[in-house]
């Protein structure tokens, strides 16, 4: 009895002697906040009354802000009070622009995703291009929020924007027109295989009611009779509500289950999410689509899916935005949006690559290979965190070379389909077998033109012709070899035959059928549906990459 008091006594000590330590580091923390504050106060009030020239308080009290979240990750943003209209547009889903989703990748603003069909993707803008002007003005240090503020506008007017390519070491410049942007939830559903009883869905954002809207389609299709897998294709999905996420995951899944938890320094931002009503589709073959384009509540639900060897992912690593932000108001109708924790999939993985807790602060760093630290899922396979969501069966996507980049970039397609449509007298006029031949015609009228890496060096070692002992030979060996580059832009031209055609066919079938049409064509020969299709078509083959 002796020894059992004495153990509750011990207990009770270490529990105060705990609760004090906490309340005195608490109490630590507030100290330095209102030292601090202090401090900032005083120079900032001295600086706005006594410097030599008169000083805008707004402007140098924003910059102090931007100057300390600077130190932080690009997502924890200061939100000004002009500001506040144009969050509420982007947010509201119908605004003027040309459809873009961007974040950070390190330091640079890069595209996470096209809209489908919008100006951009069009135009032939990628995921991971990296943005680095827009209407001239660089992006360099700008937010994600500042990035798309200029980027809308009323409908009808222009945008330039300037990116990079990976692989590519010249800039890409764009003149797009702003549209009415309306989005969507789900742009695309249809049947695939032999059968017709692969239900395909193409899902654009996790919005308001979007889990609701994903199960009416797949209860419409078990009606019909026409359901035995599913297709969900998230590429380009830069993300959206989290709670749309769960619920989504929650269709596919018994009770009680863990699809993400979300990991802070304080407790109320520490929360578990758990599948709660029965799963409605719970023996139903999945796989999900993704590429560099999928991005935050895509990647939540790719790792629930593979974590729990629910479904088999297919495509591309996705972006890696494991941070999640909250918007807490401020005085005089501003707010901040601020990082308070990171996403963890089931098996206890971040999906984040980019590390911003570092010395150099603000300034991001790559997770490498080495530190990656590997997990299990639920039926023992390994996957790994620190780069997104890394899929089961790699897929990469089509690589353009400069002369379909310039192609696309300048809106040829479109263009040459559009003029070869109205000079023709039938309603539904067929595909023309010609087609490759008569838009190089068309090109040649168009004076198309692209430079090559090659070209610009040339370029610069005309400048110093000079330089050289025997200037004229020197011109006539630099005119030799450009003439030697148009002959090999003419072969690119022409070893790019089937881009051409498959892009000339889908701007065809757009015009004439509308935008459902060109889509269906696409996936037709779509890389990343042969391969599901034909695993959903193979049962054996699909539970063994789940049951390994």
């Amino acid at each position: 009895m002796k020894i059992a008091k004495k153990i509750g006594f011990a207990a009770l000590v270490a529990a105060f002697l705990f609760t004090s330590i906490a309340l005195v580091r608490t109490g630590d923390l507030y100290f330095q906040i209102k030292k601090q504050l202090t401090i900032f106060s005083d120079v900032y009030k001295e600086v706005a009354t006594m410097y030599v020239d008169e000083v805008s308080p707004e402007r140098l009290m924003n910059r102090g802000i931007n100057a300390m979240l600077e130190e932080l990750d690009p997502y924890t943003v200061f939100i000004g009070e002009g500001e506040q209209q144009e969050m509420e547009i982007l947010s509201s889903g119908s605004y003027g622009g040309i459809g873009i989703e961007v974040g950070f990748r390190g330091d640079d603003i890069v595209i996470i995703a096209p809209m489908d069909g919008y100006p951009a993707d069009r135009a032939g803008i990628r995921p991971g291009d990296i943005l680095v002007r827009i209407n001239g003005i660089s992006t360099e240090g700008m937010s994600a929020e500042e990035v798309q503020q200029l980027t809308i506008g009323d409908s009808g007017t222009e945008v330039t924007i300037s990116v990079l390519r990976p692989g590519m070491d010249q800039e890409l410049e764009y003149t797009l027109e702003r549209e009415r942007i309306e989005v969507q939830n789900i742009t695309y559903i249809d049947h695939f295989g032999e059968q017709s009883d692969l239900l395909y869905l193409q899902l654009n954002r996790f919005g308001q009611q979007s889990a609701e809207e994903v199960r009416d389609q797949l209860l419409a299709s078990k009606d019909e009779g026409n359901l035995n897998g599913l297709i969900l294709d998230l590429r380009n999905n830069p993300g959206g509500l989290l709670n749309e996420a769960v619920e989504i995951v929650d269709k596919f899944v018994e009770p009680g289950v863990t699809i993400v938890e979300t990991r802070g320094r304080m407790d109320a931002h520490n929360s578990a999410y758990v599948t709660e009503e029965p799963a409605i589709f719970e023996d139903l073959p999945i796989i999900v689509l993704m590429n560099r384009g999928s991005a935050s509540a895509s990647e939540v639900v790719a790792g629930a899916f593979q974590d729990l060897d629910r479904a088999v992912v297919i495509g591309e690593s996705s972006f890696g935005k494991g941070l999640v932000q909250t918007i807490r108001p401020l005085s005089y109708n501003t707010s901040l949006k601020v990082t308070v924790s990171k996403y963890l999939t089931p098996s206890g993985r971040s999906i984040q690559s980019i590390d911003y807790a570092n010395e150099e602060g603000g300034i991001g760093r790559e997770i490498p290979d080495s530190l990656r630290r590997p997990f299990q899922t639920k039926n023992g396979r390994t996957v790994f965190d620190g780069q997104g969501i890394d899929p089961d069966i790699n897929v990469d996507d089509d690589a353009e070379n400069r002369a379909e980049a310039a192609m696309l970039q300048n809106n040829h397609f479109f263009f040459f389909v559009n003029e070869t449509l109205a000079s023709m007298q039938e309603d539904e006029p067929d595909f023309p077998s010609e087609a490759f031949e008569q838009f190089l015609d068309y090109l040649d009228e168009q004076n198309f033109e692209y430079s090559l890496p090659a070209k610009d060096h040339l370029d610069q070692l005309k400048q110093h012709a000079e330089d050289f002992s025997d200037e004229d030979e020197f011109h006539r060996q630099i005119d030799e070899l450009q003439a030697s580059l148009v002959n090999r832009k003419q072969q690119e031209i022409e070893d790019s035959r089937e881009f051409i055609e498959k892009h000339l066919h889908r701007e065809w079938t757009a015009q004439i059928h509308g935008g459902d049409a060109r889509t269906r064509i696409m996936l037709d020969n779509d890389r990343f549906m042969n391969e599901a299709i034909e695993l959903l078509l193979n049962n054996d083959n699909y539970k063994s990459i789940l049951r390994p």
